[in-house]
């Protein structure tokens, strides 16, 4: 945007103030995550276990110790407008390549549970869709999230995927701010302005078409949860987003915007 109001209106003196997640994004404990995925459970039965205090991704023992099961499937959280600005069918496609490939593969993929929230004129259409196809592997669920559990699921995620496009080109997505607040590293689709906030490979994934979405997927969960593919990378990506979330709303507002309210200040004392 910086470069946009320079070459096409004039205006050179900017600061750059990048918005940052709100405190509400937190990476959470196993306990937060098993109480969230209990909650869910009792809606879903994709995510119900036989036993009673138990999930298909998490466990409390009797001594009241939380663990990750370790035949767990993978969780995925997308979140979208269901409008044509956000192409859901690239996320389904990739869905429908990935329940071939674990059928295929079946030791080398883990089943994947993905959660899409938000409401919008496509969700009925895309809903129908889903049910159609009855895939054996691949389990995709449309809640409607309470400002309280949001954060929580995208904590509780091993993949976000986000499907904005900017018709500008130069707006960030803020849904993607809020994942990485969450620790939740995320693919998305490419336009001119998101390497600003996404680097490829570094704290998430850039993707431009359906197949390469597709192959992430497999390449992201691969081996998972015991031997993923890119196990070096999946670690960095998370010390990445952590360096991401060291630097606060506070903290950015503090260093680049406060200063130009206090010289504008003191130039009108002067004056």
């Amino acid at each position: 945007m910086k470069i946009d109001l320079a070459e096409n209106w004039g205006i050179t003196k900017v600061t750059v103030l990048y918005d940052r997640p709100s405190e509400r994004f937190h990476p959470i404990t196993n306990d937060e995550k098993h109480d969230l995925l209990m909650k869910l459970s009792s809606t879903y039965p994709c995510f119900s276990s036989d036993s009673p205090d138990k999930t298909v991704f998490t466990e409390r023992y009797a001594d009241g110790r939380v663990a990750e099961c370790e035949d767990r499937p993978a969780l995925v959280v997308s979140s979208t407008s269901w409008t044509e600005d956000e192409d859901f069918s690239i996320l389904f496609y990739a869905l429908q390549d990935y329940e071939r490939v674990r059928q295929e593969f079946p030791s080398h993929y883990p089943p994947l549970i993905v959660a899409v929230t938000g409401k919008g004129p496509m969700k009925s259409y895309y809903s129908s869709l889903i049910a159609e196809q009855q895939w054996a592997h691949v389990a995709v669920i449309t809640p409607w999230m309470t400002a309280e559990d949001y954060p929580k699921l995208l904590a509780s995620a091993d993949l976000g995927v986000c499907l904005h496009y900017s018709s500008s080109g130069l707006d960030l997505p803020m849904k993607v701010v809020d994942m990485f607040g969450s620790g939740l590293p995320v693919a998305a689709i490419n336009y001119p302005a998101l390497p600003e906030l996404v680097h490829h490979n570094e704290n998430g994934l850039i993707f431009k078409t359906k197949q390469e979405l597709a192959n992430l997927l497999q390449d992201w969960f691969r081996g998972f949860p015991k031997e993923t593919a890119i196990k070096e990378t999946y670690y960095d990506f998370y010390k990445n987003i952590d360096k991401f979330r060291e630097l606060s709303w506070h903290s950015c507002w503090t260093c680049n915007a406060l200063p130009l309210f206090s010289h504008k200040e003191a130039m009108t004392l002067k004056g």
